[in-house]
């Protein structure tokens, strides 16, 4: 490894598993001091981070509470990556109130929290790099019954962009990720509901998931970590504001 973050100071939301876990591990082999979260404490215990704690991305009160230790402990960061997210099936006529509202909580809300609690320090050293999980699945492609999920993920490029313009002179970056369809513990979740669901098998309803990539393929945590890594450090000092798609092609 290059040693590309050393001395930066970089916290991963939902560092548990899946991408969250993908990028909290690229960053600290390229020696970065990691605070690493996640909700359930206990899968985040065995990464070598500087730091790795439990942390309710929908608790306002956690994330306040967390900014102030991580600014005592460690000073501002320099590297915000908001991967907590949920994804939700159906389509408008499914979607009750309590899936829409829970969506908009954890797949946005969490960022607008993270964000306004750690972006001070981040103004006051006049630096830092926001990288915000989004989707290939939002105002980019829509596919069939995704509709809260979506529509949060939408929500996030616009919140990716709105906050890029409000502190582009103060050396604030803020870019999102937009992947495909990516193997994880979430999506082998998705794929066993599917397969209850619909009577299919477990193999058919992979494959399924497997062909709506262009590439023939799903991705891996790692690939989008690679790009992760790549907006956090200063090789992408003059990229903001932008959804950066990791899709193999599904959005062509």
């Amino acid at each position: 490894m290059s040693n590309r973050l050393q001395g930066k100071v970089a916290l991963v939301t939902a560092a548990g598993q899946g991408i969250g876990r993908a990028i909290a591990e690229a960053f600290i082999a390229e020696g970065a001091k990691v605070i690493a979260t996640d909700v359930a404490e206990e899968k985040v215990r065995d990464l070598k981070a500087a730091k790795s704690l439990k942390l309710d991305v929908r608790a306002q009160e956690d994330v306040e509470a967390l900014a102030k230790t991580i600014a005592s402990d460690f000073g501002a960061l320099d590297i915000l990556v908001n991967c907590a997210g949920y994804v939700a099936d159906g389509s408008i006529l499914d979607c009750t109130d309590k899936d829409w509202d829970f969506s908009f909580d954890l797949n946005v809300k969490s960022m607008h929290r993270t964000i306004k609690a750690f972006l001070p320090a981040m103004l006051e050293k006049k630096a830092g790099s926001i990288v915000n999980i989004s989707s290939a699945v939002s105002s980019i492609r829509g596919v069939p019954n995704r509709y809260a999920y979506g529509t949060t993920k939408a929500a996030v490029i616009g919140l990716t962009k709105a906050v890029a313009a409000d502190f582009i002179r103060a050396g604030i970056r803020c870019n999102a990720i937009c992947p495909g369809t990516i193997e994880s513990p979430s999506l082998e979740e998705r794929i066993a509901t599917a397969s209850k669901a619909t009577g299919k098998s477990i193999d058919a309803v992979r494959q399924d998931f497997i062909g709506r990539q262009p590439m023939g393929r799903l991705g891996t945590a790692q690939e989008v970590a690679a790009l992760v890594l790549f907006l956090a450090s200063d090789e992408a000092s003059y990229i903001t504001g932008q959804a950066h798609l990791v899709d193999g092609g599904m959005a062509l």
